[in-house]
């Protein structure tokens, strides 16, 4: 496989993530960032953790679909994630989860 053909293959897997997004987007509540992944989802709880001295957050969601281009299965029921570095939630309103047609 040449890099030309890997890099149209990641074009594509990412234009196909992106088109998915747009159609599961509507159905959940909330947007999370963390330094390695971006989430949609339900239900979230940040908390910060600082039992060994340095403060890490915690953050526990549920009803999660997770944007990654190499995963097979996106959507999980449960998503705990550990983190040092800054954790970005938003909620979603209606008005801000119409995404335009990509076509």
């Amino acid at each position: 496989m040449s890099s030309e053909d890997l890099e149209r293959y990641e074009s594509e897997m990412e234009l196909a993530l992106y088109r998915e997004y747009r159609d599961v987007v509507s159905i959940f509540k909330y947007v999370v960032e963390t330094d390695r992944r971006f989430y949609l989802c339900n239900a979230v709880d940040v908390k910060v953790r600082s039992e060994t001295g340095d403060a890490y957050f915690e953050v526990s969601m549920s009803d999660a679909w997770v944007w990654d281009i190499y995963r097979p299965a996106r959507f999980a029921k449960n998503v705990k994630v550990l983190t040092f570095k800054d954790v970005n939630v938003e909620e979603l309103q209606d008005s801000e989860v119409k995404v335009p047609d990509a076509d």
